[in-house]
């Protein structure tokens, strides 16, 4: 059984652990006349999954009601991606399908309600908000995951009709009602083989079209049960039998589950190499395992065999949901972490799922200083490398502090996502660098950004990178900022801050003595920097 540390001393090895990141050295650069006067050499960048849930379903997180202009869907959107930056997180997980709908622009599926407030309506004046939402998300050098539920169709509670388009309208015959009358859910039924190749169309139509970074999919599988009520697949398991097959209800339930997320990763691998699936199930396979560990049993109730998925590598990151305290009895924060470490057999990345929401919850209140250890522990046990915060709303609302003490205390310097080494993708290649000085400007102009000089650049395979990493040497020490692949250029002026036009908050006015560029590939690799003295 897992033994459960004292958290002083946990939070102690992470301090140490973290800091000491930004000291071990890496391959030098060079610059364009091949010497250099003698420079520190690069830091190490850190590496965690720092990502966070912006869920769209019921208005969780954004936009915060149906219907609103799409100015305040925009000015709510840079808020949270402008909150997140500020925060050092990297990871913005957004949901783009909460019900067979899709908040993008989209042939296969109608327009969200909680988007327009009317389903299948378009914004007004036209924009793709997944779009949007990917160009202002990498603008920060952050990733973008388009997070879907597979098969949910109506939500629990859920009010609006459903337009003409929706799949429960166009193939009625697929989709089942599931619950009682305060939770008419309906079901796109997993045992269909039109149900399976919808979703996957679904998904694929996104990776294809897209410049997302990851593929996201959460704990809904087959639905919860409600009332002990069996999922109504009647006609998909008598087909089935009628077929010859030999499967119980319950393993064929859990194959079509299996078929479905091998077939997931193999195709997003096959369209796009670099694009992460990542998947978030109930935080429990089954009850006692580990052995302490009582509770909801996801493979018998959801038919989601989450064990074997991780086992055979169908994924690059997961992120089991662990929505329980650090001392709870029966589903103890790190026994469970650790259980899942220790069945990640094929290396893949672990980003545990946080509760953060729980932060000023009447009914179940976690503390500040929960969520805080648990983003410890998970920084710091060995095999993980990260959390995902559930949700935004928490954050933004700034609950008890908590989002001013994960900004000071907890995330204080720039992080890239974990490598992942067994993708194969093209290499990056040293960039070309170069320093833009100002010319001609007004004397109204001096002062401003533009007036500063800049640090350019340009990649000769520029569809390897996905982002850029920057350093300026200040004083004798490094520093780093991180950059979407789209940009091309920052200011050199220490008076602002690395990547920005905002004022700096640390050491205004020391001096740039180098500057340092590499690209990041899409497995997350640091490529040859290019480095440049300005002294």
């Amino acid at each position: 059984m897992y033994r459960i540390p004292k958290i002083p001393f946990v939070l102690l090895q992470a301090a140490l652990l973290w800091h000491s990141l930004g000291t071990i050295g890496s391959a030098q650069g060079t610059d364009a006349s091949g010497t250099l006067p003698e420079l520190p050499r690069l830091p190490e960048v850190p590496r965690e999954f720092r990502g966070v849930w912006v869920a769209t379903v019921a208005n969780i997180d954004w936009p915060t009601r149906p219907g609103l202009s799409v100015e305040q869907q925009k000015s709510e959107a840079i808020a949270i991606l402008d909150q997140c930056h500020q925060m050092h997180l990297n990871a913005i997980v957004l949901q783009v399908r909460t019900s067979c709908d899709a908040l993008y622009a989209s042939q296969l599926e109608p327009w969200s309600y909680y988007l327009t407030g009317h389903q299948g309506k378009a914004p007004d004046p036209w924009y793709d908000p997944l779009e949007f939402w990917i160009e202002e998300t990498h603008r920060r050098g952050m990733e973008l995951h388009a997070w879907f539920n597979p098969y949910r169709a109506r939500n629990s509670g859920q009010k609006y009709t459903e337009s003409d388009s929706h799949i429960s309208k166009t193939h009625p015959e697929l989709v089942k009602p599931y619950g009682n009358d305060k939770t008419n859910y309906l079901w796109l039924d997993p045992g269909e083989t039109q149900s399976r190749e919808h979703t996957l169309k679904v998904f694929l139509d996104v990776v294809q079209r897209y410049d997302v970074d990851g593929i996201h999919i959460d704990d809904y599988f087959y639905p919860y049960p409600i009332d002990d009520a069996p999922f109504p697949d009647d006609r998909a398991w008598d087909n089935y039998v009628k077929n010859g097959g030999k499967l119980s209800r319950d393993d064929w339930r859990r194959d079509q589950m299996n078929q479905f997320i091998r077939s997931l990763y193999e195709q997003i691998k096959a369209t796009k190499p670099h694009v992460k699936f990542g998947i978030s199930p109930f935080g429990i396979w089954k009850p006692g395992f580990p052995e302490s560990v009582q509770g909801f049993n996801q493979y018998e109730k959801l038919y989601a065999d989450a064990k074997l998925w991780l086992n055979e590598g169908w994924c690059d990151y997961y992120s089991p949901q662990l929505y329980w305290p650090i001392h709870a009895k029966q589903q103890s924060f790190p026994a469970l972490l650790q259980w899942w470490v220790s069945e990640n057999t094929q290396h893949r990345t672990i980003a545990p799922g946080i509760f953060t929401s729980r932060v000023g919850d009447k009914n179940r209140p976690f503390s500040v200083e929960q969520i805080e250890d648990q983003v410890f522990l998970a920084r710091t046990m060995n095999g993980s490398s990260g959390t995902i915060h559930f949700s935004m709303k928490a954050i933004m609302e700034n609950r008890e502090g908590l989002t001013d003490r994960l900004t000071t205390n907890t995330y204080l310097s720039p992080a890239l996502s974990p490598q992942t080494p067994w993708l194969n993708v093209e290499k990056t290649t040293a960039p070309v660098v170069s320093i833009l000085k100002p010319t001609g400007l007004k004397s109204a102009d001096q002062g401003s950004p533009a007036a500063s000089p800049q640090v350019t650049w340009s990649s000769s395979n520029p569809q390897s990178v996905r982002h850029w990493c920057l350093y300026r040497l200040i004083d004798n020490r490094w520093e780093v900022s991180i950059h979407g692949a789209q940009s091309d250029r920052a200011p050199i002026d220490s008076d602002q801050e690395p990547g920005t036009d905002a004022p700096r908050t640390e050491a205004p006015g020391k001096k740039v003595r180098a500057i340092a560029l590499a690209a990041v590939d899409g497995a997350g690799a640091i490529g040859p920097a290019t480095i440049l003295s300005i002294e």
